[in-house]
C-alpha cells in the first residue's frame, strides 16, 4: 500500500510506497560516524550542495539558525588538529585503564585525511522566526542547527559521502579560532569525504567499547 502525503506547495500528492521506505530505511541503517577517509577531493560545489540540503531541516519559528562555515584553510584546519589532540589526550587520560587502551586504539577523528572541513554554529540572537517557540526552551536554536548536521549526514550517505562528527574539541578555541561572531554557539565540526570502507554497525560497537540498545529499553508510556 501506497502512503499519500499532500505536497505542502500545492503540486499534487508525493507517493512514498514500501520501496521508498525500505531503501529510507537502509539510509538510516548505514550512516555511519566515519573516521577513516581516502584523501581524494570531493567533487567541486559538493558541500555546498549538501548545505542547500542542510537547510531544508526543520528549524523551530523557521528561524534557521544554522551557520555554515568551511574550513579550507591550512592554518586553521592545523590549530583545529591542535585542539583536538589537547582535548583527546585529556579525554584519555579520564578513562580507566582498560578503557584507556580501548580509547586509543579507536581512531577519533578523521582530521588529517577528510579532505573536507565543514563546521555548524547555531546564532542564539537571529530575528528571523521572531521568537516563536523558544521563550521557554531557548535551546531550540541549537536542537534545530543539529536537525540541519543530521539532514547533512544522511544526504551525505546518499551519495557514498562519510561523514564524521569530531566532538572532543575545545568550543571557545574553535570559534577564536575562526573567527566567528562571539555569540554563536558552536555545534559541531564535521568532516567529509569518500570513506576508506563501510559497514552497517558502528566502529565503536565492533571495537567493543558499546553496544546498541534495544529501542523497548528508552520508552516508557504513562
Amino acid at each position: 500500500m501506497k502512503a499519500q502525503i499532500q505536497d505542502s506547495t500545492g503540486g499534487g500528492p508525493t507517493d512514498f510506497d514500501e520501496g521508498f521506505r525500505a531503501r529510507l530505511r537502509d539510509l538510516l541503517v548505514w550512516r555511519r560516524d566515519v573516521r577513516r577517509f581516502r584523501r581524494e577531493a570531493l567533487p567541486r560545489g559538493t558541500l555546498e550542495r549538501l548545505i542547500r540540503l542542510a537547510c531544508l531541516a526543520p528549524s523551530v519559528g523557521l528561524s534557521q539558525p544554522w551557520r555554515f562555515v568551511i574550513v579550507d584553510d591550512p592554518a586553521h584546519r592545523a590549530a583545529i588538529r591542535k585542539n583536538f589532540e589537547s582535548c583527546n589526550a585529556a579525554a584519555l587520560a579520564a578513562q580507566n585503564q582498560q578503557r584507556a587502551t580501548a580509547y586509543a586504539r579507536l581512531k577519533l577523528a578523521g582530521l588529517d585525511d577528510a579532505p573536507s572541513h565543514l563546521a555548524v554554529f547555531a546564532d542564539p540572537s537571529t530575528a528571523q522566526g521572531h521568537g516563536l517557540g523558544r521563550h521557554t526552551m531557548p535551546e531550540m536554536i541549537e536542537y534545530s542547527a543539529v536537525t540541519a548536521i543530521h539532514t547533512i549526514w544522511l544526504a551525505a550517505r546518499a551519495e557514498g559521502i562519510g561523514l564524521g562528527w569530531v566532538s572532543i574539541l575545545e568550543p571557545a578555541a574553535v570559534a577564536a579560532t575562526l573567527d566567528v561572531p562571539s555569540n554563536w554557539k558552536f555545534i559541531g565540526y564535521l568532516c567529509l569525504g569518500f570513506p576508506q570502507a563501510e559497514d552497517d554497525i558502528p566502529d565503536l560497537e565492533r571495537s567493543g567499547w558499546e553496544q546498541r540498545q534495544a529501542p523497548s529499553s528508552v520508552v516508557i508510556r504513562r
